[in-house]
């Protein structure tokens, strides 16, 4: 048990004050030593049942607990917090009932928090919550899309007609008469089943109310550090200038840490009620139940082609489950839109048809997870075309040649709506058949297929929106930024300083920022500081989502490095009587461009700069810090591309997958860490084969979750993935000077393309078709059995 002067985090693990405070310092004012002292740790007592009445609620027992400071309900909590609406308000129809921080009246979903207990130590907290005493009364559940949308099924929120949160539908040129007209039609339905995001690190913070100032200080694993302080200031009402959100390096993000969770905003809460800091971290078998989960659809879907090979006409029909509520501020209609206008994408044909549904069930809510529905675009757009060449008997490879856009149609709209500018499908698609020698897998394949072993290959081609402007986000009323921005700071020495508005969970951003500014200015990459996380210090920007982080900071780095380095060019002209413009910046000097010879050292410049102004002309303005921030004001995204190859093989007697190969060629513009953009990649094609063969919330047909533990909830491990090879080819984003535009998520979208078109690779000669991720052994002995009696 933890002592009052310990902090736990984790599972277990204690951090003494004096390591907390050094982990914190660098951030300004951290928590002191006094108020450490008095830091309470937070447990919630949640619902055991997705759908219930709360009859009654008895704290007194738990009250009177060893260690407890106390106890609170939704009579003390929901009052301090305003009710969250995740309404996307340029998506018309799209609907939500308020969201209150703890169940009242009613827990819609098995995890949502009741009451919150805060003592001494986690564990006196975990000990008390047992003593609260709740009567609930089991209501009808909604436990699938079918059951929300089945004439007569019980309404989850009182005031809504229905379950239904959204309804979109898109339909460009002649999709009927193309379907009509064509010589053959490929339709298929695909199940996703819900994952969770699986972060190496759990949710957790650390919040501070300070009632002598009114201030709070959030030390908050998040991934957007200001997106918090402004949900901070308005539901809680406290000035925005007096919040603060830390966010230290953490363990994984994936979106997870994008998502508002409503134990968060308790903590806060809590915080600000009792006037003490207050920890509240998440373990395993709580995020089962508590983490915002993702994926959960069906999906009808269709293609239509020519005898020649020529695509005619595609149509995606998804229904998602979205869980209870619309998640606030990041909208969990995100997966279903994202999926039906990414469809197809790289492929040229005019006639297209997409709805998305989403409904409302009893279950905890879907949030951002990588990728969000891009991965099921790719899947249907992949498994149709490869479905699509077999009937035709073009081999893949040559299909998608003979159908991907090429490059004289660009700039151009898909019939999704996106826009395509610096793409490159070909280039890729034949960089990967050289790198994984395609031609040679195919011959062994066809080999082994004779002798009894099912191998298949599958290819995933796929466009990733990156990066996303003010017109993706700027018309939902969401109050998120997608700029960010870049100070910098010459040292007397002639090393720099620089603080970026980015948050790094284990991508090396701030390496590639460091890495920026050192190239720009002409110095060592180990002669830049980089600090960044911290919405007091920092300038205004995102935060780490949606592969923006060199794009967009990496960006706004570039742009300050270059202020900087004119400023320093100037001053060294005047120091030197030497023209700025004969002057440049090379291994920490200042050189003659013309001789390459130094005039003067970094560090000179620096020291005359701040300690001998006296020694310049009168009117010399000095500047050696600067600031710049940049936005993409005129596009919604930038969009990357790339394409994935899977080869695995099929035990048709166990239904056991194993994976024997994987290569990926990705086209995120410039690459400026080669080292850390291969492993963006490797990274996110584990997590990707990992939704396609592993992973799976299993709920009951009452939306109990039966598999809330590492125990039953399965995760790809290191031995059983393949080489990944990685490669690259280099379209610059033109609307830049850097040229970024973005890898995070692109790994796990072409991973999850590719082997879903190789594991139905493996079983076509068996007439087998699996189509309910994730592709676990006994789904594939039923579609073997299912394909014996066809």
């Amino acid at each position: 048990m933890a002592s009052p002067a310990a902090s736990t985090t984790g599972i277990g693990a204690r951090i003494p004050r004096r390591e907390l405070k050094r982990l914190l310092a660098g951030h300004g004012r951290y928590i002191d030593d006094i108020r450490l002292s008095r830091m309470l740790h937070a447990y919630f007592v949640r619902s055991p049942h997705p759908h219930a009445k709360l009859v009654s609620i008895d704290v007194q027992r738990a009250s009177r607990a060893p260690g407890v400071a106390g106890v609170l309900t939704a009579v003390e909590i929901n009052p301090r917090c305003e009710p969250f609406v995740g309404v996307a308000l340029h998506r018309a129809g799209h609907r939500s009932a308020p969201q209150r921080l703890f169940a009242a009246e009613r827990a819609v979903w098995q995890g949502q928090p009741a009451a919150i207990v805060l003592a001494d130590s986690r564990a006196e907290a975990e000990d008390a919550a047992e003593l609260v005493e709740i009567e609930w009364q089991p209501l009808p559940v909604v436990a699938d899309q079918f059951q929300a949308i089945a004439p007569g099924a019980p309404v989850i929120h009182h005031g809504m007609p229905d379950n239904l949160a959204f309804d979109f539908t898109l339909e460009q040129g002649e999709p009927a008469k193309a379907f009509a007209e064509a010589d053959v039609v490929i339709e298929e339905e695909l199940r996703f089943e819900r994952q969770m995001a699986m972060t190496l690190e759990p949710r957790g913070l650390i919040a501070d109310f300070n009632p002598s100032d009114g201030s709070l200080t959030v030390i908050h694993a998040h991934q957007s550090p200001f997106q918090m302080q402004e949900i901070f200031a308005n539901y809680l009402g406290i000035p925005e200038h007096k919040v603060r959100v830390v966010a230290p390096d953490i363990g994984g993000g994936f979106g997870l840490k994008l998502n508002v969770h409503c134990d968060e905003i308790a903590t806060v809460v809590a915080s600000v009620i009792f006037g003490r800091p207050v920890k509240f971290c998440v373990d395993r078998l709580e995020s089962f139940v508590s983490d915002a989960q993702a994926r959960d659809h069906r999906i009808k879907c269709r293609i239509g082609c020519k005898r020649t090979g020529e695509i005619t006409a595609m149509e995606i029909d998804d229904i998602g489950a979205v869980g209870a509520y619309g998640m606030p501020m990041r909208f969990n209609v995100a997966e279903g839109m994202m999926a039906v206008v990414m469809t197809g994408a790289p492929y040229l044909f005019n006639s297209y048809k997409a709805r998305t549904r989403s409904v409302y069930v009893n279950k905890n809510l879907i949030g951002m997870y990588r990728g969000v529905g891009m991965p099921l675009a790719c899947i249907v757009g992949e498994l149709l075309t490869d479905l699509a060449a077999h009937e035709l008997g073009i081999d893949t490879v040559e299909f998608k040649r003979r159908n991907y856009r090429p490059k004289s149609t660009l700039p151009c709209v898909t019939p999704g709506g996106q826009r395509l500018e610096t793409v490159s499908f070909h280039e890729c698609l034949e960089r990967l058949v050289g790198l994984m020698d395609y031609d040679k897998l195919r011959r062994e394949q066809r080999e082994l297929r004779e002798r009894g072993i099912h191998r298949g290959i599958g290819i995933g081609t796929f466009c990733e929106q990156t990066a996303y402007g003010p017109p993706y986000y700027g018309p939902s009323g969401a109050a998120i930024s997608t700029q960010d921005g870049c100070t910098l700071r010459l040292e007397p020495s002639g090393s720099v300083r620089c603080l970026t508005s980015l948050t790094d969970q284990g991508q090396g951003t701030l390496t590639a920022v460091a890495q920026i500014v050192a190239e720009t200015l002409g110095i060592p990459v180990d002669d830049v500081s980089v600090a960044g996380n911290d919405s007091a210090i920092s300038t205004y920007g995102g935060g780490a989502w949606a592969s923006r982080g060199t794009a967009v900071g990496g960006e706004a780095a570039l742009r300050a490095s270059t202020i900087l380095k004119e400023n320093i060019l100037s001053l060294a002209s005047a120091i030197t009587q030497t023209p700025a413009d004969e002057l440049s910046l090379a291994n920490g000097q200042v050189i003659n461009s013309k001789t390459g010879l130094s005039v003067i050292s970094l560090a000179e410049v620096g020291r005359i700069g701040y300690f001998r102004q006296d020694t310049l002309p009168k009117d010399f303005d000095v500047q050696l810090s600067v600031n710049a921030s940049f936005v993409a004001n005129d596009k919604p995204y930038y969009m990357a591309n790339g394409v994935q190859a899977s080869y695995v093989e099929v035990d048709t007697d166990t239904g056991f997958i194993r994976l024997l190969g994987q290569w990926a060629v990705d086209d995120c513009g410039r690459v400026v860490n080669p080292l850390l953009v291969d492993e963006q990649v490797r990274g996110g094609t584990v997590q990707g084969i990992g939704a396609v063969l592993f992973e799976e919330c299993i709920y009951s047909e009452d939306a109990n979750l039966l598999n809330g533990t590492m125990a039953d909830y399965l995760v790809p491990m290191a031995y059983e993935m393949p080489d990944i090879v990685v490669s690259h080819v280099e379209t610059p984003e033109t609307s830049t000077r850097l040229g970024a535009k973005g890898i995070g998520e692109a790994g796990l979208i072409g991973a999850m393309g590719a082997v879903w078109v190789a594991v139905n690779d493996a079983l076509r000669p068996l007439g087998a078709r699996i189509t309910h991720q994730p592709f676990t052994p006994e789904r594939v002995l039923d579609a073997l059995a299912r394909a014996k009696l066809r």
